[in-house]
Order: C-alpha cells, then structure tokens, then sequence
C-alpha cells in the first residue's frame, strides 16, 4: 500500500500579505506551502521523505501528478518491457527524486537514499490514483487554511487537469 503524505513548516510561512485569491502558477508553486514530503510503502514500512522544511509542498503535489503522467507514455501502457523514466528535481538542491516504470510497475527512490536500499516500487495505476487523491486532500486542506484560494482559477484548473481517479 502507498501512503503519500506532507507538512507544512513553521520555520517557513507563507507571507502574511498573500492574495491567494490572485497568486499566480510561479508564486502557487514555489513560494508558498513550503514543508516536507513523503512517500511510504506501508507493507514494508519504509519511505522516500525530504526533511529540509522548505520544499514547495504544492508544488511537489503537483509535479508528482505530470510525472505520473509522463510514465504513461507508452501506448503498450503495462504490457510494455520499454524502461521509462522521470524525476522530480527540488530547485533549492541538487537532490532528485527519481521514477522509473517497466510493465506496470513504478520503482521510486532518490539521491539521498543509500546506494544499497532498494528503491520503493508500487503499481502504476496505484500511484496515479493515490497521487490524485494527496493533491486534492491537499487542495482541501491549503484551502480550508488560506481565504481565496479556492477562488483562484489556477487552482480550478490544477482539479480540473487531475481529476481524481475512482479504485
């Protein structure tokens, strides 16, 4: 089972005079919602997670969402031997959080992982759903926090684009 998870930092908050209402794409992905991440494999209770305190947790959301994307990409889908490969690069960092999908499976790991830990790996289809649902739970959690922010139309767009994906 995958868990992806977040939280939100208090070392850094978002600017006291943010209209969510009228942020833009750049300012809603880089400059706001800064926290930490996870992805846990519950059934062997290992995880991939940042511990930096500044990563764009919406962004990150976001970003998980295109790449799950981008490792669709092969018409053969989970038939196919082809290696597929993405990652998600945090800007304040060199460090990487790399996907590689083969069949239907994904295999996730990232630099700051130990050479000799094997990486995480879940379905496919498990981790578009899951990676859906955290972006809208966290939609739902960001917006119950920031008046307007359910009023932005970059936001309607971002649901609109990742709608969630039935079990």
């Amino acid at each position: 089972m995958l868990d992806i998870g977040y939280s939100l930092s208090r070392r850094f908050p978002d600017p006291p005079q943010t209209d969510y209402r009228s942020a833009d794409v750049h300012t809603l992905r880089h400059d706001l919602f800064c926290g930490d991440v996870y992805l846990a494999d519950t059934n062997s209770d290992r995880e991939v997670s940042t511990a930096w305190g500044w990563v764009p947790v919406l962004d990150f959301a976001w970003a998980l969402c295109d790449i799950v994307e981008q490792l669709d990409q092969d018409p053969r889908g989970s038939r196919s031997a082809n290696r597929q490969y993405a990652e998600i690069d945090f800007t304040e960092s060199t460090d990487r959080m790399l996907f590689e999908r083969r069949f239907g499976w994904v295999d996730v790991e990232a630099d700051w992982m130990p050479a000799e830990e094997a990486p995480l790996t879940f379905s496919h289809r498990l981790l578009r759903r899951e990676a859906r649902d955290f972006l809208h739970d966290l939609l739902a959690d960001l917006i119950d926090m920031h008046d307007g922010l359910a009023d932005n139309p970059a936001i309607w767009t971002l649901q609109a684009r990742f709608p969630r994906v039935p079990a």
